[in-house]
């Protein structure tokens, strides 16, 4: 890991002194609650309804763990190795997440045992390898590659959530076919895809996804939908030939149970935390608003992007970090900068590396973002604070956003007015980590 100390920083900005941080309120926004209530008993049936389970006795079958955190994941994929032992197969799993990890087998590793996926939880093989094998190719000369293990197995099973991308829009965004053209492509073939860049990943990623589906043994795939509170909302296992349609159907629903603000045009929104957990772009834009890849610009609106830290479950990658204004030392002190560069290097997105204006503490960054706000009555900030971009149900807004949501029967107000707290470092306080 590369990890850098970056120094204090002591400058002035004219007009900081009359600067003030505005009043809090907390409110609620209500979304869609339906989930998955039987997680284990849904998959299973799913996966009884396959027409070919009698087919799978004695085979080798491969099943793909992204770097996506996804809820119950460990219990998924569990559940899936379970049943296909009890069909007679010999299931085992192989990392399936392009260049994250660092790009390297122990980073991948690690990635996918810490949402619980380990051979021990598992009761099979984890097969680790960034070697691939070449499948054939895109009609642009683009090769089409799959991890090694998985090319030499009797069949896979493609494991993935499908969801919007945040960082292009199209009929297949991140999901079924994009782990096949990315994701089991490992580092070298997630390489030689984006080169050709985002603005044509629409296009391309239902090529490569095809071009694979024909020429490689996929017994079937199993799609997973989240919705607005981080919890699956709906399980599909498909046969093989009807992947490409369901993925293009889950995108769908995927895309109105998204979690988005139900407010618009503020000054300053602060993101708590960023991580590949959270978002392939650390934050997910399709909330933000800010991506490096046009398409995104009126799906929210804010003057300023604060971003205060990563989760723990992004191992110190700062994808995405690159779209704030401001962020603080210690933020950048918790990035592993060679592990980040490999992914951004990867995707080609070396813009989402650039380092954001920084100050020694949050009370000091908000203030700065503040003044920096143009055309704006500094003593009435529009600001909006949330613990990352999936989780959008309780959050704090000033006291001056209250007129855009008041009338609305969706957001409720949960607190009378406060002064934000800070600790004695200056560190803003994590009221919905303490309430959980």
């Amino acid at each position: 890991m590369k990890f850098i100390e970056f120094p204090e920083m002591s400058f002035k900005v004219e007009g900081m002194e009359g600067i003030k941080i505005p009043t809090m309120v907390k409110i609620r926004q209500k979304y869609d609650d339906s989930k998955v209530e039987d997680i284990k008993g849904t998959l299973l049936a799913e996966m009884e309804k396959l027409g070919n389970k009698g087919e799978l006795k004695g085979k080798r079958i491969a099943i793909t763990a992204g770097s996506r955190g996804i809820p119950h994941i460990d219990l998924i994929t569990r559940t899936i190795c379970d049943k296909l032992k009890e069909w007679g197969a010999e299931p085992f799993i192989v990392p399936a997440m392009g260049s994250h990890g660092g790009g390297t087998v122990e980073g991948q590793l690690e990635v996918i045992n810490g949402y619980g996926i380990t051979e021990e939880a598992m009761g099979v093989p984890i097969l680790a390898s960034m070697e691939v094998e070449l499948v054939g190719q895109m009609p642009d000369g683009t090769p089409i590659y799959c991890d090694k293990y998985a090319y030499n197995a009797d069949g896979i099973v493609l494991l993935n959530k499908v969801k919007p991308h945040t960082d292009f829009k199209g009929e297949h965004e991140s999901g079924l076919l994009k782990m096949i053209a990315i994701g089991l492509a490992k580092h070298k073939g997630a390489s030689w895809f984006h080169m050709q860049g985002f603005d044509t990943f629409a296009e391309r990623i239902p090529i490569v996804a095809k071009e694979f589906l024909k020429k490689m043994n996929v017994v079937f795939g199993v799609g997973l939908v989240q919705n607005a509170y981080d919890e699956i909302c709906l399980i599909e296992v498909m046969e093989k030939d009807k992947i490409v349609e369901r993925d293009h159907a889950m995108l769908m629903v995927a895309k109105e149970r998204i979690a988005k603000l139900k407010f618009d045009n503020i000054d300053v929104l602060i993101v708590d935390k960023i991580g590949k957990n959270i978002s392939g772009e650390g934050h997910d834009p399709n909330v933000t608003g800010r991506s490096f890849m046009p398409g995104f610009e009126d799906d929210f609106h804010t003057q300023k992007l604060f971003i205060r830290g990563l989760t723990p479950e992004s191992h110190h990658n700062s994808c995405g970090l690159g779209g704030a204004d401001i962020t603080t030392r210690r933020c950048l002190n918790d990035v592993d900068w060679e592990s980040s560069w490999v992914n951004l290097g990867t995707n080609t997105m070396i813009d989402g590396g650039k380092i954001p204006m920084y100050l020694n503490n949050d009370r000091e960054a908000l203030l700065l973002a503040i003044r920096t706000c143009r055309k704006i009555d500094y003593n009435k900030a529009r600001i909006a604070r949330i613990p990352d971009t999936l989780h959008l149900d309780e959050i704090e807004i000033s006291v001056d956003l209250i007129p855009d949501i008041k009338d609305r029967d969706d957001v409720e107000i949960i607190s009378e007015p406060y002064e934000m707290p800070f600790d004695a470092d200056g560190f803003m306080i994590d009221w919905y980590e303490e309430k959980k």
